[in-house]
């Protein structure tokens, strides 16, 4: 579509400019300009640049298309050629009233002054402008890094003065672009480091990583085995154009180990991928009794049970449930205990509300079908006061069997 408009502008511009040069051929000048030009010298020499910008347009985006280049990089290189332009047509309206010199004169009096003060921050940007669409390290469309000034973005245009960036992260925590414009200065450009994700955008490839803790005894192949499995069903693609497989390096921590799995991922696309991978690991796990998520190592009721000295779970143990607390009873000493200690009950339960019920209660089944408290009164009150529905509870045969006090915190 572009370059059907180029087409038809170069068409128009030319036979414009051609026109005026039958014009000036046959000596018909329309007017004297103050410069003594005559309007038709003027008017073709206009038309002759239109044309011959358009010209150059339609090479740079014929050469841009033989050599598999970004659309943006088109834009780039005419937006010089733009200002060439521009230039030149100014100099031809200066030059037919007779000012080109008398403009250039005053501009070379006071170049070094305005240079100097008021453009030095513009023609540095410029500069820089010109200077990066010549060169290109970046381009429209690349993801650059400015590690200096803790940016991230996606370049959308390129300017004299400024280079637009749609910012990658800032307001949220992940490498997505999220519609927020940011302008950065050319001239900051000179004096700062720029690192270009996409060098390359037809191959725009990073190394990535996806980190798993595994716990010691889990299985160590079928662990490796669904992260490589996960990484090539979600990297097929990258897979097939790098070359790159996936791998696995590893190292130990204090709860376990660390599983790196290593892949080649889309510079642009890194978190879906990322996500992707997690969740098929994920799921995986699940899947599969051999392997395990390791965490730091907490110990709960039942680890704290299993290694009391206080009560022999092999002996007395029948089952470690949660108890509805409307299904636990208490004795009439027990009642006559909670009542002597309706403070320290409500200390208790703050407590409890903190850090949780550390130790279970322990109780018996009574022939009414009830749950008799025999150790954790005031625990069982404690829980009721702050609306539980269930308490942890160990069962054992009888209060006599463990040796403890009918009442009892």
């Amino acid at each position: 579509m572009h370059v059907k408009r180029n087409l038809l502008l170069l068409l128009g511009w030319s036979l414009a400019a051609g026109l005026f040069g039958v014009l000036n051929a046959r000596g018909i000048g329309l007017a004297t300009m103050p410069s003594g030009t005559t309007l038709t010298m003027g008017l073709l020499v206009f038309f002759a640049i239109l044309a011959g910008y358009q010209v150059g347009v339609l090479t740079i985006k014929g050469s841009v298309h033989l050599n598999r280049g970004a659309p943006g990089e088109v834009t780039m290189l005419s937006g010089v050629l733009r200002l060439v332009a521009g230039i030149g047509v100014i100099a031809v309206l200066l030059s037919l009233f007779g000012q080109l010199q008398t403009v250039g004169t005053a501009l070379g009096a006071f170049s070094g002054l305005l240079l100097g003060w008021s453009l030095q921050a513009p023609v540095s940007g410029m500069a820089a402008w010109i200077m990066i669409s010549l060169k290109r390290p970046f381009r429209v469309g690349d993801r650059i890094q400015l590690p200096s000034l803790g940016l991230v973005g996606d370049v959308v245009a390129l300017g004299p003065m400024y280079t637009e960036l749609n910012q990658v992260g800032g307001a949220v925590g992940s490498e997505e672009a999220v519609g927020r414009p940011i302008l950065i200065p050319n001239a900051m450009l000179f004096s700062n480091v720029v690192i270009n994700y996409t060098a390359r955008q037809d191959a725009a490839f990073i190394l990535d990583e996806v980190v798993i803790r595994i716990t010691y005894d889990t299985n160590w192949d079928v662990a490796e085995g669904i992260l490589l499995s996960a990484a090539r069903e979600v990297t097929a693609d990258i897979i097939r154009q790098t070359g790159q497989e996936p791998y696995v390096r590893a190292d130990m921590y204090d709860y376990g180990i660390y599983m790196r799995l290593r892949y080649t991922t889309s510079a642009t696309d890194r978190p879906r991928i990322t996500y992707q991978i997690i969740k098929l690991i994920f799921q995986g796990f699940q899947d599969d009794a051999q392997v395990d998520f390791a965490i730091p190592y907490i110990y709960s009721f039942r680890k704290g049970v299993q290694a009391s000295a206080r009560f022999d779970e092999a002996e007395h143990t029948k089952s470690t449930i949660d108890l509805p607390l409307s299904d636990i009873i208490f004795d009439e000493e027990g009642r006559l205990f909670l009542k002597a200690n309706e403070e320290k009950i409500d200390e208790l339960a703050e407590g409890i509300k903190v850090d949780g019920l550390i130790q279970p209660v322990v109780v018996t089944l009574t022939s009414t079908g009830a749950y008799r408290v025999v150790a954790g009164h005031m625990r069982v009150a404690a829980c009721k006061r702050l609306g539980w529905r269930t308490v942890p509870a160990i069962v054992r045969e009888s209060a006599g069997d463990i040796g403890l006090p009918p009442a009892s915190e």
